[in-house]
């Protein structure tokens, strides 16, 4: 989740853009920049690393004067973390420069299309395309791929210092038949966005237009703040709060032009919007957490857009899933013998899930193993198996260290990670990022749950290649995954049946979590979701084993979760429900909204959406997290940060 900075008005921008991304750090970031007009051209400086090196790189006899400026601080998604790929990014001839927050799923035919036409492009990101098209609806009515190719405009002026990358717009575009703008730099930007398809934030400074800032909604957050004579635009609400508490929000499908006495508001389609400002009454701790009292519960609610985020532009054709950084050959595929799985903790568990759909659908052996037992068995990997190691930050020493073992085994290695240019990545040979964005809290939530879609796909890509599922089903299971997204929206409507019931138990000190197949899979995770921040015993278990020693821990009361998503061991289920019923445990199912049945059986149901019983986990997670977060604020635990416990666990 990038951060974006824009702003207009009488003071000098410079301070104001580097003050505002400080105070978006909490979302994370691999590398900054800020673009500001500056006697009439735009200056950029930008770096790979933090606002530090950024800092540095605009201090001294070069800062920067202007009273227009964006600034933006990146989270990789394509190309690595480089001072190239940094934002901001610029047409060929400097005078259109633009940040991005979000994915351009058709950025590679756009670009091959403009390079084409003769645009030069300078990195390997999908929002230099944006600078480009808008580039080419500026100077020129053409449509791209109708008009001749343009005479080469002039050079980037870019210079190297101080570890960052400097660039100006002296000495570009040079030659007296520059061309002026044919239209309003809004309408460009409008003819611009038509041509692409994706979820994403976009911010356009412009400098033969340049009183304004133009800003984009599509999905990624916008806000824009009101002040006196100035008008402050930003991707969340921290940014601006020490300038002022008058907002707007930028929906969906909206457009906004700023200048230094305000903004206005049109849907792309050019209607006119009219909004009323906000009164942000939070404080700027609450604002960084968008409201909310902990990041964990952000975070669980930020998974509808995490989902939608890691399948874009993957699941777009109904055959197959296109899944970019994944390159081995259909004879690689055909050849596989057998698939390990490796990683730790929350990664370890959503590849329980993994093995499962990869035998179900590819119908390939699959092995898991936690990370730091691979290494010290004698594990049977060769060149004809395929390893996927796990990694919210692609950094988990466990997971490295199992990585390489299965490397020097002759396996080829599949890295399934949310960093982009982590030492996993680095080392894999096909890499799937599942796009989740900066996850603050300790408790894995919607990494967790991108893992699972990210497997998920990573599986009927296999089964694709290998020919062991039909075309219709193939197109009725991506119909089903893109659904997901607005299924898990619908189980965060029911959050307050999941507070109620935690307030109800948090003074328990044990909890069991049963299932079968993937159920027990989600099992295991809600469980230790729950062991990390409430602090109670918590056992997950094949609900079969019930009978094998841990039944004799159930006594009256004892609160065990049943989940009862998986309909080829439903009734099988129901009997271990039934012993758990006959100790006088108290019985919570996680069961579809269809299902009537289950009320007969148990005293309470957590409800999820109907769904295909191989995607349930996606769904039948979310009311674990929630009770998890609830029952540790009835205790008054420091959920975000829980004791003995870190987020990148980086020794063995």
């Amino acid at each position: 989740m990038c951060g974006i900075m824009g702003y207009v008005g009488h003071r000098s921008a410079l301070p104001i853009l580097l003050d505002g991304l400080r105070r978006l750090e909490y979302r994370g970031y691999d590398s900054a920049g800020v673009a500001v007009l500056n006697d009439g051209h735009i200056e950029v400086r930008k770096t790979a690393g933090k606002l530090a090196q950024l800092t540095e790189i605009t201090s001294g006899p070069g800062l920067l004067h202007g009273t227009v400026g964006i600034g933006h601080t990146r989270w990789a998604t394509h190309g690595l973390p480089t001072d190239a790929n940094a934002h901001p990014h610029s047409d060929c001839g400097g005078r259109v420069v633009v940040i991005h927050n979000g994915i351009i799923e058709n950025f590679l035919p756009l670009k091959e299309e403009l390079q084409a036409q003769g645009h030069t492009f300078r990195s390997d990101t999908d929002t230099e395309v944006i600078a480009h098209l808008i580039e080419a609806e500026l100077y020129g009515h053409e449509q791209p791929g109708t008009r001749e190719p343009p005479r080469p405009l002039g050079g980037l002026g870019a210079e190297r210092g101080n570890g960052g990358t400097r660039e100006h717009g002296e000495g570009r575009d040079p030659r007296p038949e520059a061309r002026s703008p044919s239209i309003p730099l809004e309408e460009a930007v409008r003819r611009a966005v038509q041509h692409t398809r994706g979820a994403y934030a976009i911010v356009v400074l412009c400098s033969d237009q340049p009183d304004r800032i133009v800003a984009v909604r599509q999905i990624s957050p916008l806000i824009i703040g009101l002040g006196k004579g100035e008008t402050i635009l930003a991707s969340d609400i921290p940014a601006l709060l020490s300038h002022t508490r008058d907002v707007l929000v930028i929906e969906d499908g909206e457009m906004a032009v700023m200048t230094a006495s305000g903004a206005t508001v049109e849907r792309l389609d050019g209607a006119t919007v009219a909004k009323q400002p906000l009164r942000i009454t939070w404080d700027a701790e609450m604002a960084e957490k968008g409201g909310y009292p902990h990041f964990m519960l952000k975070e669980i609610h930020e998974q509808p857009r995490a989902l939608q985020e890691t399948m874009m532009g993957r699941l777009d054709a109904p055959g197959a899933p296109e899944l970019d950084g994944v390159s081995y050959s259909p004879e690689f595929v055909r050849g596989l013998r057998k698939l390990w799985i490796t990683a730790c903790g929350t990664a370890y568990h959503a590849g329980l899930v993994g093995r499962w759909v990869v035998e179900h659908w590819a119908k390939i052996p699959v092995e898991p193993e936690l990370a730091s037992e691979l290494r010290y068995r004698d594990a049977l990997i060769d060149p004809q198996t395929l390893t996927v190691a796990i990694s919210q930050s692609g950094e988990t020493a466990d997971t490295l260290a199992a990585a390489r073992e299965a490397r020097k085994r002759g396996t080829r290695l599949a890295a399934i990670t949310n960093v982009v240019g982590s030492t996993l990545s680095r080392e894999a040979d096909d890499v799937l990022y599942v796009r989740a964005g900066p996850e603050i809290a300790v408790a894995s939530s919607k990494a967790y749950i991108t893992m699972l879609v990210a497997l998920q796909m990573l599986a009927l890509d296999l089964a694709v290649r290998r020919g062991t599922v039909t075309p219709p089903r193939v197109a009725h299971i991506i119909q089903a995954m893109k659904a997901l997204p607005g299924k898990a929206q619908e189980v965060l409507l029911r959050e307050s049946e999941v507070a109620s019931l935690a307030a109800r138990l948090a003074d328990r000190e044990h909890m069991f979590f049963i299932g079968r197949g993937l159920d027990y899979a989600v099992a295991q995770e809600g469980s230790l979701k729950l062991k990390e921040i409430s602090y109670l015993h918590s056992e997950a278990l094949a609900a079969g084993e019930l009978k094998h020693g841990t039944l004799a821990l159930v006594t009256p009361g004892v609160p065990v979760f049943a989940l009862v998503t998986q309909r080829h061991v439903y009734e099988k289920t129901l009997s271990n429900i039934q012993e758990v019923k006959a100790r006088g445990g108290l019985v919570i199912a996680v069961a579809y909204d269809r299902d009537t049945e289950i009320t007969k059986h148990t005293e309470v149901v957590l409800r999820i959406p109907d769904t295909l019983d191989d995607l349930a986990p996606v769904l039948a997670i979310i009311p674990l997290q929630l009770f998890a977060y609830y029952v540790a604020r009835e205790r008054g635990n420091d959920i975000d940060q829980p004791r003995n416990l870190a987020k990148s666990v980086t020794v063995e």
